[in-house]
């Protein structure tokens, strides 16, 4: 094997280094010519992106959208959201109807492949689980052969549903449903006995039914489910920016740094990476082609990750969803942030 003489490696790290500042793509360019994220998102799931009676927005997935729009436009509401189905979603990434899909979406091998399109980090680790009514007397999902099971279809939910089953020498009958809100009124009819969506949603869901207490959420996981903000192939700074964005959100949190306090650590702090994350050293802004106080917007206007999670699922909210594998990484969790520096 041959290796570069060191006068070679040095020319080359000098050629990578002076080409630092970013070069803006195709896509980021349409964006900020257009002056808005479009941004696809659920067709309605409480806790992650569901409009109210005005059609205002809110969830954690709407957050990540707004926190991207306060990074590239300095405004967390200059963003715009598309509601999309399980079986609309790609299609929509793919021909440029939508920027960036935020929609409780599992990154997968030939979603990230063979779609054209790029996830670009995790923004809640999930898995898929079951929820039955009290009087099917049921405690575990293997006490379900021979169930009718509501399912979406379009999703890793319906793959993972028969793999289950067959794994486990059982048999069901799918009800299929291409809207959360239709398998849900279908499974309160009793037109199922069993109701299959990633434990995120069963616990969104359950906030809709008439009598939330008479539904339990069976034990079992059944599956991993990252779900986080995905783009289209082609423009690798925009796929930065967005990836970027998350990592700032879950760096703040570690660093103590959040919405109400983010002006004094700005004027205060001397810690360096915070520093660096507020913009007042370095040059991150001119590394994703973005004003260097980005990520400060980001945090000022949207929160860190631990404030979206807790103001949209965590204890405080109907869903009352523990942090768990959303924790940090310092708490035993799997978030953790890419070092922004």
């Amino acid at each position: 094997m041959r290796f570069a003489t060191p006068i070679v490696a040095a020319s080359a790290l000098a050629i990578a280094a002076s080409s630092g500042t970013a070069e803006a793509g195709a896509i980021f360019d349409a964006i900020k010519d257009k002056g808005f994220v479009q941004c696809g998102v659920s067709t309605g799931l409480a806790g992650f992106s569901n409009p109210d009676d005005a059609g205002d927005w809110s969830g954690l997935d709407v957050d990540v959208c707004r926190a991207v729009a306060a990074a590239v436009f300095g405004d967390a509401q200059a963003v715009r959201f598309t509601p999309l189905t399980p079986k609309e979603r790609f299609t929509a990434l793919q021909s440029g109807e939508i920027d960036v899909l935020s929609r409780n979406t599992t990154w997968t091998l030939n979603r990230d492949t063979a779609l054209g399109l790029d996830f670009v980090g995790v923004t809640y680790y999930d898995g898929q689980g079951f929820m039955v009514p009290n009087s099917l007397g049921v405690k575990s999902a293997l006490e379900l052969d021979g169930a009718s099971v509501c399912v979406q279809t379009g999703t890793t939910t319906e793959l993972n549903l028969a793999d289950y089953f067959r794994a486990n020498n059982m048999s069901f009958t799918p009800v299929v449903f291409e809207r959360p809100d239709e398998a849900r009124t279908a499974y309160e009819q009793g037109r199922c006995d069993a109701y299959t969506t990633d434990a995120s949603g069963l616990y969104a869901q359950r906030t809709g039914l008439s009598n939330p207490d008479d539904h339990i959420v069976l034990p079992e996981i059944i599956s991993k489910e990252p779900l986080g903000p995905v783009v289209r192939h082609g423009d690798n700074q925009w796929g930065d920016i967005v990836r970027w964005t998350l990592y700032a959100m879950l760096e703040a949190e570690e660093f103590g740094v959040d919405s109400q306090n983010v002006d004094d650590m700005k004027a205060n702090s001397t810690n360096p990476g915070v520093r660096r994350l507020l913009g007042v050293e370095g040059d991150m802004g001119d590394n994703l082609g973005l004003a260097n106080d980005w990520s400060y917007q980001i945090i000022k206007q949207v929160g860190n990750y631990g404030e979206i999670f807790e103001s949209n699922v965590g204890m405080s909210t109907p869903l009352k969803i523990e942090r768990g594998l959303n924790a940090q990484w310092t708490d035993g969790g799997l978030q953790y942030a890419m070092p922004v520096r």
